[in-house]
């Protein structure tokens, strides 16, 4: 999974809302936008495990949600966490798109959400193989 192309920002904040555009259409669905690791912060609690937790999406995915329900912003990008448990055993855990997303009742949120549970599935089964 890439990670998202920054540069849209510059054109948004110069005004140039089509060149933004056109370069977040470009870039894949599902982009890596940062990450967080848990793991370290689990040290202060004197436990050492793998845990990083990453925020993926696309903007104008979230766009197209937002627009009909801002609320939706809450949960876009998508977090996913990739942690080890205490058997030394890897898994992907996040919330599913649907559930998170369902909560504000708007067919078009739905619309979307639905597509995301899709997509996320598959890039994450993809990365687990």
């Amino acid at each position: 999974m890439p990670v998202i192309d920054r540069d849209y920002t510059k054109f948004l904040k110069a005004g140039k809302v089509d060149e933004a555009r056109d370069l977040l259409e470009r870039q894949t669905p599902l982009s890596f936008f940062g990450s967080r690791d848990h793991g370290d912060g689990l040290l202060t609690a004197g436990l050492r495990r793998k845990a990083v937790q990453y925020d993926i999406g696309n903007p104008l995915t979230a766009a197209s949600m937002t627009r009909h329900a801002l609320s939706a912003a809450l949960y876009a990008p998508i977090r996913v966490l990739l942690r080890e448990d205490d058997d030394d055993k890897i898994a992907f855990e996040y919330d599913r798109p649907v559930g998170t997303l369902g909560q504000f009742g708007n067919p078009q949120v739905d619309g979307v959400a639905g597509k995301l549970d899709e997509l996320l599935r598959r890039v994450l089964t993809a990365a687990a193989e």
